[in-house]
């Protein structure tokens, strides 16, 4: 008879080391949210890995008593990968920013999702680079000034979101740091996804880049300009819940309920739609001109890179048996040098 695991809370996932972030930043709400969703999991922490590139961000993995490394810049989803296809049995865990992600990374990212790797994918998003002290990144908006922008950014933002849709994501979700039932309950359903999870996390850098997502954040602006998300509801919103989205032709617009506008006629969110269309339209809704949605865009089922790649082992096994590197190696054109 084996011996039930222990329950394990919060503080059991703290490791030992002092949290080194800025006095204020959103990274601390995160980690606190992280630490309180993983013992849901059911988990021993041996089983669960927290890998991570370069960027504030990424000193995630020590702070965590679980396994995780500290990789390099850009290329955490490709260790990632490697650890998940020989050992399926852990819950593989990609920490990451705007910069690390979208820039230098931005290739392992879109391949990694495209694939359905069964990765939780944690894209903190503070339209910044805050560990090399405040230069503009991918999410910078245009016209910003930074310290290697001083006449303003020229470049369009990328979106994470429609980045990963773009890509197939099978799970895409967002959230901000200081909701912290809502970043809790995206974070736990994001594990639980079996495939690529891919969530946006909005953070703010108070050092470098304070306020940027005030309008998203603040208390008495939000339920004006985020609009919560809802399996099978419309897409409602405002502080009387008055006003709604819904199309006119292929566009979205943003209608007042009453005058003959019942909820009927407004868009119903469907998460699990194999569609992306709907998906990749609400992870283009922007503040001002639209309130931006947090909560789970998509959440589909595919089959996942590493189990038909192990799959395809075991088939050549059985066909085959397992071989022989030393025959491998001696096989074929082979030749001497003298």
């Amino acid at each position: 008879m084996t011996n039930p695991l222990p329950v394990l809370t919060a503080n059991d996932f703290a490791s030992d080391q002092d949290v080194r972030w800025c006095p204020g930043c959103g990274d601390y709400s995160i980690l606190a949210q992280m630490k309180k969703m993983l013992p849901q999991l059911g988990l021993p922490r041996e089983r669960i890995v927290f890998i991570s590139g370069i960027g504030c961000s990424s000193r995630f993995p020590y702070y965590l008593n679980t396994y995780g490394m500290h990789s390099i810049h850009g290329r955490a989803p490709t260790i990632a990968t490697g650890i998940k296809c020989v050992r399926p049995d852990l819950r593989v865990f990609v920490i990451t920013g705007d910069g690390d992600a979208l820039s230098i990374g931005g290739n392992h990212l879109i391949h990694a999702i495209r694939r359905n790797i069964d990765l939780n994918i944690v894209l903190f998003n503070n339209r910044i680079y805050g560990l090399t002290k405040g230069q503009y990144s991918p999410t910078s908006e245009v016209g910003k000034v930074t310290k290697s922008t001083p006449m303003g950014v020229i470049d369009s933002p990328m979106n994470p979101l429609s980045v990963a849709i773009g890509c197939e994501a099978t799970f895409v979700a967002r959230s901000i740091d200081v909701h912290i039932k809502h970043l809790g309950e995206v974070l736990r359903r994001a594990a639980e996804h079996r495939g690529t999870s891919f969530v946006e996390v909005y953070q703010n850098c108070n050092v470098f880049n304070e306020g940027a997502w005030n309008y998203a954040s603040d208390r008495d602006t939000k339920i004006e300009t985020t609009l919560e998300l809802e399996h099978g509801k419309p897409l409602i919103f405002g502080k009387n819940r008055d006003k709604g989205i819904r199309l006119n032709g292929t566009e979205p617009e943003v209608v007042p309920l009453g005058n003959g506008v019942t909820e009927d006629d407004l868009l119903f969110h469907d998460e699990k739609s194999n569609e992306p269309t709907l998906a990749y339209l609400l992870s283009r809704m922007r503040y001002p001109e639209f309130p931006e949605p947090i909560g789970v865009l998509r959440d589909i089922q595919r089959p996942t890179y590493d189990s038909l790649l192990n799959d395809q082992i075991a088939q050549a096994r059985t066909a085959k048996g397992d071989g022989d590197l030393e025959e491998l190696f001696h096989s074929g054109d082979t030749w001497v040098v003298a």
